[in-house]
C-alpha cells in the first residue's frame, strides 16, 4: 500500500464522507439538524401537515423571520415539502418527505431524552456554578 500525503490522506476521507472534515457535506447536514429551531419543526411535523400559522403556535419563542429561513433551508435539503393551496388568502402546508420522515427516530429520540434527563442537567449545572462560582446562565442559555 503505497504512502499517502497528508492532502491526499484528507481528499481520500473527504471522499468517504468524514464529518470531522471541516469541508465535509455531511457536517453541513449535522450542523442543520443540530439547530433548535430544525428539531422543533421537524418534531412538529412528526405529527402530520401543518399550515404555517400552526407552527407559530406550536413553537413557542420562533421568530417568523426564523420559522421562514428554517423552513426554507429545509425545504433546500429535502426534509420538508410546501404545498401552496389557492384562494384567498393562499394556504400553505408544510409536511414532512419520506427523507424527513426518516431522520425522525433520531430526533425524536433527542428530544425525549432532553425532556428525561433535564432535571439531572439542572443539578450538574447548579453543582458545576457553585463550585466555580460562575454565574447562572439565563434560562435561553446552554
Amino acid at each position: 500500500m503505497p504512502t499517502l500525503t497528508a492532502a491526499q490522506r484528507r481528499e481520500a476521507a473527504r471522499a468517504e464522507y468524514d464529518a470531522f472534515l471541516e469541508a465535509c457535506p455531511s457536517r453541513q447536514v449535522l450542523n442543520r439538524i443540530s439547530d433548535k429551531w430544525v428539531t422543533l419543526i421537524l418534531v412538529a411535523l412528526a405529527d402530520g401537515t401543518l399550515r404555517y400559522s400552526d407552527l407559530c403556535r406550536v413553537i413557542a419563542g420562533v421568530s417568523q423571520k426564523m420559522l421562514t429561513q428554517t423552513l426554507r433551508t429545509l425545504e433546500r435539503d429535502g426534509l420538508v415539502a410546501r404545498t401552496m393551496t389557492p384562494g384567498v388568502p393562499v394556504r400553505v402546508d408544510y409536511a414532512l418527505t419520506p427523507l424527513g420522515e426518516s431522520l425522525m427516530l433520531a430526533v425524536s429520540a433527542i428530544k425525549a431524552w432532553a425532556e428525561q434527563r433535564i432535571g439531572e442537567i439542572e443539578a450538574s449545572r447548579a453543582g458545576y456554578d457553585s463550585r466555580t462560582g460562575a454565574p447562572s446562565p439565563g434560562p435561553s442559555e446552554p
